[in-house]
């Protein structure tokens, strides 16, 4: 029998893939075999809030990155694609978990006062995350590519912002994630690292070398050469268990040693694109 932590893993799979659909509790309680008096007060335990919260939690963060990444939809269109009748509701709502209204967040994301609302969430999949069993990690020869690049310098928090602008510049060249690879480059671990000294480049591949404009794009090569690979299905939530898995429990036993070019992530599939639960990152650990 599944441990209560991996049924309610399955909870939160399938509130992910529905969030568009009301909820079967019937079905919630059959996934984890408990009563519907016991299933609500497991949930709160879980989640340290009851269910509806956390529903509420993840359509907000679905309609955040609608905001900040799809600023060609209308404010009460997001609304109601994430369950709410009305801009009224939606404002209330979002300005209590984010500190900043829907519009003044799509002017300027602000990810600091929600995080301490998700905590909770993004604790329990970490917890689930370092208790799976090994990572299947796969070496690949990478061919050397080249890319235009928009480098983030500073605070993670204002990443988002960097971000919007290299998708509006992608878009301007029409260079669609559908004919032209997404990658970002990781310099440095931001909980290891001032803000003022975080460095991430965010990247897609491009047939033609770009010159430096004044959007601040340039051209880079990502080097040909050995990488070890694993793929993330899922959230970015725990993304980072997957590169401290490399790094530390994997290079150690592998006999390879890491090449002189940073970690560098493929997004195969994206968020709000897909549901989080389908997202797929490839994550490329360069080696020798």
């Amino acid at each position: 029998m599944a441990s209560y932590r991996e049924q309610f893993l399955q909870v939160l799979a399938y509130i992910e893939a529905n969030l568009d659909t009301e909820l079967d509790i019937d079905q919630l309680c059959g996934l984890t075999q408990l009563s519907r008096y016991h299933f609500h007060r497991q949930c709160s335990a879980y989640f340290g809030m009851p269910l509806m919260a956390v529903v509420r939690l993840l359509r907000l963060k679905r309609s955040a990155y609608q905001l900040a990444y799809r600023t060609d939809r209308r404010i009460l269109d997001i609304a109601l694609e994430n369950g709410y009748d009305s801009h009224e509701a939606f404002s209330r709502a979002f300005k209590k978990h984010f500190g900043q209204s829907p519009s003044k967040f799509r002017l300027s994301p602000n990810w600091d006062h929600w995080l301490s609302h998700y905590q909770p969430i993004l604790t329990l999949r970490t917890q689930i995350m370092r208790s799976q069993d090994k990572i299947q990690v796969t070496i690949i020869d990478f061919p050397e590519t080249l890319v235009a690049t928009l480098e983030h310098k500073g605070p993670p928090n204002l990443l988002s912002t960097t971000i919007r602008k290299f998708i509006e510049w992608r878009k301007s060249q029409g260079l669609t994630p559908a004919t032209s690879r997404t990658f970002n480059l990781l310099y440095n671990d931001p909980a290891a690292t001032e803000p003022g000294e975080y460095q991430y480049d965010i990247c897609c591949s491009v047939p033609y070398s770009v010159k430096n404009d004044n959007h601040g794009i340039k051209s880079k090569t990502i080097p040909a050469g050995k990488c070890a690979v694993i793929r993330h299905t899922g959230s970015d939530d725990t993304i980072g268990i997957t590169v401290s898995y490399l790094y530390s429990d994997w290079l150690e036993m592998s006999g390879f040693a890491l090449r002189n070019f940073p970690i560098f992530l493929e997004r195969v599939k994206f968020f709000p694109e897909v549901k989080e639960s389908e997202m797929i990152t490839d994550i490329f650990l360069p080696i020798e």
